[in-house]
């Protein structure tokens, strides 16, 4: 962890990235990989199109895949059981897309425009993973998250740091990383968030999605106990979409949006609130090719382990879909072309808007999450307190990644 003089400053985008520039030294065969993986195309890259349903398709495929390497692996026991974490991560990668992409979107009726279709596959969605109502999620996060009360106490997302995680201002980046990593390695924080997450989900519910809810999950009980499959079900399922689940939620929420600065809370106008928000680039720059012969030979294959085992995890599992590109969602939450996410940001970073603010990105999880606790830290008080959150305190967790 970094030293707290060490504060990850946030970039100016600009269209050329030194960052990802220099990964152009690897083969051709790897810039679409890089780009998905970094979420920053290089310099002149051509467009690749995705669609809504491709996305939705992905995750359900992810989702399905994971569960058949998780159940493959329980039923073969003895080594092939060292698979079991490959397919958690694989299902969890697909229930965080379910949720940080098609859920998102279908709140803001912009999954594929069609009311009906949207606020269905929602629902479905909330019923499945077991998030905050879809109704209710639709009606805080419109109103409260991407309006006027964005990053002040009424914002779901401020009141899950005060409440939830206990975090407030003064408090330094040290303290913040300690409490956090704490509370993922404590049974009564999972044990509080699944409740609330129950709680959320089945509070308010009508009659006939009620009825639909618990005849799913009767279904699903019933089928388990007459195949036998209840220690698939339990160690394949449920341990992803509850705790794996939670740490995933956790970590992203503190990295979503930046606190303003003293005297800056509730102000209004279009660079005030894009200036909340950044994007977080994930990698590193590749190695310099002046380098003598071994040791150039030896950072690409430390550069090379890195990519694998520290920035592809926070990719895959953490900042899964558009999270990597959020400053964009939150210029233009109804944008049609969201589902390309990568290249949309890019070309509006071309070719701005008069009046347009300036884009800013943090490369990496851990500088960026750094950024946002320094932003914590240095914020009002007064403007922030747990107090203050407590007066319009609703269900707290349910919000941890609004």
């Amino acid at each position: 962890m970094k030293h707290e003089a060490e504060t990850p400053a946030l970039r100016i985008s600009e269209p050329v990235d030194e960052v990802r520039e220099s990964m152009r030294r690897l083969p051709a065969v790897f810039a679409l990989p890089l780009t998905l993986l970094t979420g920053k195309p290089h310099a002149g890259q051509r467009p690749v199109r995705f669609t809504a349903t491709g996305h939705l398709v992905n995750a359900i495929c992810s989702t399905a895949a994971g569960l058949a390497i998780s159940c493959l692996a329980l039923a073969s026991g003895g080594l092939a059981l060292v698979a079991l974490p490959a397919g958690w991560a694989v299902t969890l990668h697909g229930l965080r897309n379910l949720r940080m992409m098609i859920y998102h979107q279908c709140a803001h009726r912009n999954m594929w425009r069609r009311r009906r279709l949207d606020d269905l596959l929602g629902r479905v969605i909330a019923a499945l993973l077991i998030v905050q109502r879809f109704d209710d999620y639709r009606a805080e996060h419109v109103a409260d998250h991407h309006a006027l009360h964005h990053m002040t106490v009424r914002d779901p997302t401020v009141r899950a740091f005060l409440i939830g995680l206990e975090l407030r201002p003064g408090m330094s980046r040290r303290e913040m990383w300690s409490r956090v990593l704490r509370l993922l390695a404590s049974p009564v924080f999972h044990v509080r968030f699944l409740t609330s997450r129950i709680r959320s989900l089945v509070k308010g519910m009508e009659r006939t999605e009620r009825v639909w809810t618990f005849a799913g999950y009767a279904t699903a009980a019933g089928l388990a106990t007459w195949l036998r499959l209840w220690p698939f079900l339990l160690i394949a399922w449920v341990v992803p979409v509850t705790a794996l689940f939670q740490v995933s939620n956790t970590l992203r929420l503190c990295v979503k949006h930046t606190f303003p600065a003293p005297g800056q809370a509730g102000r209004r106008g279009r660079a005030y609130f894009h200036g909340l928000t950044n994007a977080i680039f994930i990698g590193e720059p590749a190695p310099d090719p002046r380098l003598p012969g071994g040791r150039r030979a030896l950072a690409w294959l430390r550069w090379s382990a890195r990519l694998a085992f520290v920035h592809f995890p926070a990719r895959y599992l953490v900042l899964t879909g558009d999270t990597v590109c959020h400053d964009f969602h939150h210029r233009h939450p109804m944008d049609r072309r969201w589902a390309e996410y990568i290249f949309e940001r890019e070309a509006r970073l071309a070719s701005p808007a008069p009046g347009d603010p300036p884009y800013r990105h943090v490369w990496g999880l851990v500088p960026a999450i750094d950024v946002v606790f320094d932003s914590l830290r240095a914020a009002d008080p007064r403007a922030y307190s747990r107090e203050l959150a407590l007066v319009e305190h609703h269900d707290v967790f349910a919000a941890f990644d609004d």
